[in-house]
């Protein structure tokens, strides 16, 4: 039986994946950060624990109760856990970025660190990131999102590189828009982070981005449900020679091909417009 350990699944990416790895015979460990939400997945018979990315006491915990469940031996790490502090960058502090990146960048890089001498030891492994279409794809009002996704995305290619004949893969997965609490998640974030100190330069844009974080449903005609993001990560820990990336939605694809094709000046047109 294969392992995996996967955070962020409270909801959305990481709760589905947890479900569908569990289901092909996986052993799952899904983690979360609030106890309540670890006894909601271990209630739906996951081996759930509890795990806060953006603290490293929590990280060294998590480990160490992993590492007496599976000897330290560990198949799969799928770093999900993350979020968006949205807001043009001139309203964003320090805080607010370092908040973004403690969970989305150092968190995941933490972990990993934690994790790579079991991998190493063993010969083998796989080491997927949840990054983004705004991991190389930039958008407006999004900076602190955007910059930590392309900063995850140089640390993978790094150790990708690094990790060249060890039998340990880094892998990124790149969604578009999925269905799940991250527009929720972003409302909330705005408010605490941005919202008080805005300039009042951006006023029209944060009206119409605060009535697309509240939007009931699909915010765009391209949201795809969060198995489109597991149908990808089995793929990526299936495949004999895994690619790089993964690319998940039709928006990813899309943009992809078109930062390869379009000089920078008619990309930032579609991207601003993609983004309002």
């Amino acid at each position: 039986m294969p392992s995996i350990l996967i955070t962020g699944c409270s909801s959305g990416i990481g709760h589905h994946a947890a479900h569908a790895l569990k289901a092909r015979g996986w052993r799952v460990f899904a983690s979360a950060r609030k106890i309540e939400d670890v006894s909601r997945l271990r209630a739906e018979g996951l081996e759930a624990i509890l795990l806060d990315v953006a603290d490293s006491h929590s990280i060294e915990t998590a480990v160490q109760w992993l590492a007496g469940e599976t000897g330290e031996r560990l198949d799969a790490l799928f770093n999900n856990a993350g979020f968006g502090v949205p807001g043009a960058v001139e309203d964003l502090s320090r805080a607010a970025l370092r908040h973004q990146f403690d969970t989305n960048v150092f968190g995941s890089i933490e972990l990993c660190n934690a994790i790579l001498p079991w991998m190493r030891k063993a010969g083998s492994g796989r080491i997927v990131f949840n990054s983004s279409v705004l991991g190389f794809a930039a958008m407006p009002m999004r900076g602190a999102y955007n910059a930590s996704k392309f900063a995850l995305e140089g640390f993978a290619d790094t150790l990708r590189l690094e990790l060249a004949g060890s039998g340990i893969h880094a892998i990124l997965l790149e969604p578009g828009p999925i269905r799940s609490e991250f527009r929720r998640n972003a409302a909330r974030e705005f408010a605490h982070w941005v919202a008080a100190r805005q300039t009042g330069l951006h006023a029209a844009r944060y009206a119409a981005m605060q009535a697309r974080l509240a939007t009931e449903g699909d915010a765009t005609a391209f949201t795809l449900g969060p198995e489109a993001t597991s149908r990808a990560l089995l793929r990526a820990l299936q495949d004999r020679r895994p690619a790089a990336r993964y690319r998940v939605t039709t928006p990813t694809q899309v943009f992809w091909y078109l930062k390869r094709c379009l000089p920078t000046r008619w990309l930032d047109q579609l991207l601003n417009r993609a983004g309002s």
